[in-house]
């Protein structure tokens, strides 16, 4: 799965389940990244079996184990180590990153702290609970965050994903709204200086040894990376490899390796950065459930480095496969 060569690993001894759906707000996202997945291992020969969550999983599971689990689930439980937790407890084989790394990886300033330890870059911030705003008033909080972080800013959930309540604010006066909005997708909300400059997202692919897929250039019609702009066909252009200088793509190559390494993840993650006029990367997040739908940039990504998606997720759950009988 490298890109020169790659040890071939046993055949998979039994069906691939493929988890999509669940119930956050994300579902319709992962339902696609469910089917785009499940196609793309058809096409390479393996059976495949789709599953939603809900009440008969586990009895299924249990009573007739897979080869291995893709857990495909975006947003809370999906990403936040809970469905990694329960395939734990039936020693089930699994892609992706291990419960404890994807907690971490899950919650945004936790997250940023640990890339900034590591030496990466990332936006000045504050997490604030919504009880903070209750507690000692909304409007002497506001003031607040203006006088330390000035404008603009960008307002998002602590955990939460493809951008559902996320907002840029140029005007003191948005903040509030933008406020109740990260509320109403997660009980804190990370407010931090807002990086104007080109957004670009970097896969990471693990086979033992973390190498990065090219990095995907993103330009939205509205001029922000929002629900829509990610899942709307044709509304945004999406540049494979983006237009980087060299030492500026490397840096962004090194900071997703960097993120990565730093959060102990493992298999797939995607790491999004934002490029200043200055050439200055910062780093905005980490997702270690990547969409992968037909508009999700990792597809992308591994399209314009030549590989074939089905191919690559037959070889991670191979990887799963061998890791846990190992």
């Amino acid at each position: 799965m490298t890109p020169t060569e790659s040890e071939p690993l046993a055949s998979l001894d039994g069906r691939i389940v493929v988890l999509a759906g669940g119930l956050s707000h994300e579902r319709d996202v992962s339902l696609r990244s469910g089917r785009r997945v499940a196609e793309a291992l058809r096409s390479t020969g393996v059976e495949v079996e789709e599953r939603d969550v809900d009440a008969r999983l586990l009895p299924d599971l249990a009573a007739h184990p897979p080869a291995c689990v893709i857990p495909l689930l975006h947003g809370e439980s999906g990403e936040d180590g809970a469905i990694r937790e329960v395939l734990e407890l039936l020693d089930l084989p699994y892609v992706g990153s291990r419960p404890a790394a994807c907690r971490v990886a899950f919650d945004k300033p936790v997250a940023k702290a640990v890339a900034a330890r590591a030496g990466l870059t990332t936006p000045e911030s504050v997490a604030l609970p919504h009880e903070m705003f209750r507690e000692l008033g909304a409007a002497a909080v506001i003031e607040a965050l203006l006088g330390r972080l000035g404008l603009p800013l960008m307002v998002k959930p602590a955990k939460s994903g493809s951008a559902l309540g996320c907002s840029v604010v140029r005007d003191a006066a948005d903040l509030p709204g933008a406020m109740v909005s990260a509320f109403a997708y997660g009980a804190t909300a990370l407010v931090e200086r807002f990086v104007d400059g080109t957004e670009v997202a970097i896969g990471v692919l693990d086979d033992g040894s973390p190498w990065t897929l090219p990095a995907v250039g993103i330009e939205p019609d509205g001029g922000v990376y929002d629900y829509t702009a990610r899942y709307t066909a044709g509304s945004t252009r999406f540049l494979v490899p983006a237009k980087l200088d060299d030492d500026v793509a490397r840096a962004c190559a090194d900071a997703a390796l960097t993120a990565h390494s730093a959060l102990g993840l493992r298999d797939l993650s995607r790491t999004d950065l934002i490029i200043d006029a200055d050439g200055t990367v910062w780093f905005l997040e980490v997702n270690v459930a990547p969409g992968l739908t037909e508009t999700s940039t990792v597809p992308l990504a591994a399209a314009a480095a030549g590989l074939d998606l089905g191919e690559v997720t037959a070889r991670l759950a191979r990887r799963a496969v061998a890791r846990h009988h190992s």
